[in-house]
């Protein structure tokens, strides 16, 4: 049995993430990490932060605290926002950590020996009164298309517009605010990619037939156009140093690695600290699930602006070292989750944000929606209607009204135990196979990372219990036949128990809930077969339970307009 190495797109530093961060990574990576575990497989789940860049470093200013202090304490923050949405990462590191110093080095190391590292001089923006040179992010003016006058050097956030430093107008420092500006020589390391283009071709043909086709349209595009040779150093005060024993000129003139070149090995570097935090006595061997790693399944979770670094910048990277890496096997890539038509936005923020979501509603609420209306094909826009028709009809109504009113209506004529009643007969056997059907779908869908799908047979699996309970309607049999009545309750009581298992993927809190309303002894399930979903008896007459509060409660109105009264939504956000 192949073992899972699961990672999702590293959330940047620089403050808390929105909920299309949420969605395009790290939440789906939980739904599949969970089902995988439940279905028995040896899985590994792997997120950090990520800390280097342009960004942290100016973050940190504005925050008025070192780098290294900013980013300690948003990782903290980060990492505990993840704990309340359920993500159960098996380690969420820092790209910052003692091992991906390490491991970056050694890849560049290696990639030097192989001959695609090269160094070269380039021109760039110096800073006289900061007596340094600037990344482009570095340097701020008025954009020459639009006017926006806090325009970065790269890209202007306004009009999208992609720049060169040298096309602002009143360009200035981002660190002092200076106009004394000038053009410099300096020296950088290359990534030598037009060298890779071939291998890293070859590789992609080979592994990407089952890609979305999001992902291997985005890789293909760039093989297309051509790699390019790409700087992989910056000049920055924080970042994992130029090795001085390779480079000791570019070390001794503070160069540090580009971000985009050590954030993906992070991953690699995360699974290490994993197996640090164990200890010398511990058991864990990182370089088995990255090294001569065969008998691993890789997949990676992100967004689609990420695919380019992961598709074809990273396995260049690998392949360039000449060692047995482990290249990602499936890469599921999402398009945006839009608010109101326009984009989520972490530097104006736009929209909603994770730490807000968990203030407003338990994490359950988010998870399932978000998944089940997860940017898969399409760019999909969150609206609070949306929001609160999915949760209202699918949660409170379809899954939650039913786990009350048979527990309720049963503990009313029975007492705490669940009923015996009559003997199975022909409605619970066409129950049984109609539920042993959905979750085959179910599992199906998961297996092949389909999470809207998923969604839907889930949903279906739900609609299924309320179907039989109308059609068996115990509140009528009750006043005919009280064994009946008893039995219909026993088999609705069965598929609580159903539901709690196979649902705990998607709303692992709510699944707990259910799960604990049984007394059961030994309830060690982790899936259900197909024949126990047709037989329907995990849980026998006579075990007791009890009613567990509301699962999810309705979104009024009110709610719903305090809620767009706090964040907005509706035209003034379209197309933002």
């Amino acid at each position: 049995m192949a073992r899972h190495l699961i990672t999702s797109a590293l959330p940047y530093i620089n403050g808390i993430k929105h909920l299309g961060n949420m969605v395009g990574s790290m939440l789906p990576a939980d739904v599949y990490a969970r089902y995988l575990r439940q279905r028995g497989h040896d899985v590994l789940y792997i997120c950090a932060t990520d800390e280097h860049g342009t960004p942290a470093e100016l973050a940190a200013k504005a925050a008025g605290q070192s780098v290294d202090a900013f980013c300690g304490a948003q990782h903290d923050a980060q990492k505990a926002i993840y704990d309340g949405f359920g993500l159960r990462f098996d380690h969420f590191g820092r790209s910052s950590s003692r091992q991906n110093v390490e491991l970056t080095q050694h890849f560049a190391r290696k990639l030097q020996e192989n001959g695609f590292i090269e160094e070269r001089a380039i021109r760039q923006v110096f800073s006289l009164a900061d007596d340094r040179f600037l990344p482009d992010r570095y340097i701020v003016g008025t954009c020459p298309h639009c006017g926006y006058d806090k325009a970065r050097g790269d890209q202007c956030e306004n009009c999208t517009r992609v720049l060169d430093p040298t096309d602002l107008i009143e360009p200035r420092s981002a660190i002092s605010g200076s106009a004394e500006l000038e053009v410099r020589e300096t020296k950088h390391l290359f990534l030598l990619q037009s060298k890779l283009q071939a291998e890293v071709e070859q590789w992609i043909d080979a592994n990407s037939a089952e890609w979305p086709t999001l992902a291997s349209s985005i890789a293909r595009k760039w093989l297309t156009e051509g790699l390019q040779d790409r700087a992989i150093t910056r000049d920055l005060d924080w970042g994992v140093p130029v090795p001085a024993d390779v480079w000791p000129e570019l070390a001794a003139d503070g160069k540090v690695f580009y971000v985009w070149f050590d954030a993906p090995i992070e991953y690699i570097a995360a699974t290490k600290e994993w197996a640090d935090a164990a200890g010398a006595d511990g058991e864990r061997d990182w370089k088995s699930w990255w090294y001569e790693a065969g008998d691993v399944r890789y997949t990676e979770f992100m967004a689609k602006d990420n695919v380019p670094f992961h598709s074809v910048m990273f396995p260049a990277t690998q392949i360039g070292t000449r060692e047995p890496w482990k290249k990602v096997d499936f890469l599921k890539a999402f398009n945006w989750l839009n608010y109101y038509g326009g984009k989520f936005s972490t530097s104006q923020q736009r929209g909603i944000f994770t730490d807000a979501a968990l203030e407003l509603l338990p994490a359950d609420y988010w998870r399932y929606f978000l998944i089940a209306n997860a940017p898969e094909s399409d760019d999909t826009s969150f609206t609070w209607e949306l929001f609160s028709s999915s949760v209202n009809k699918d949660l409170a109504d379809t899954l939650g009204n039913f786990v009350n009113r048979v527990l309720s209506f049963s503990r009313k004529r029975f007492g705490d135990d669940v009923p015996a009643g009559a003997a199975a007969g022909p409605a619970e056997q066409k129950l049984g196979e109609e539920i042993a059907g959905l979750l085959a779908e179910y599992e199906g869908h998961l297996e092949a990372l389909q999470f809207r799908k998923a969604a839907a047979a889930l949903r279906a699996l739900w609609s299924a219990g309320n179907s039989y309970l109308e059609e068996k309607a115990p509140w009528l049999e009750i006043k005919t036949d009280k064994e009946a009545a008893a039995l219909t309750l026993r088999t609705a009581m069965n598929l609580i128990h159903l539901y709690a298992v196979v649902s705990e993927p998607f709303i692992p809190a709510s699944a707990k809930a259910m799960r604990s309303a049984f007394a059961l002894p030994d309830d060690t399930a982790a899936w259900v077969t197909q024949e126990e979903a047709k037989a329907l008896a995990s849980v026998p007459a006579g075990t007791a339970f009890t009613v567990p509060p509301v699962l999810f409660a309705k979104i009024t109105e009110d709610d719903l307009e305090s809620y767009r009264a706090r964040f907005g939504g509706g035209e003034e956000t379209a197309g933002a």
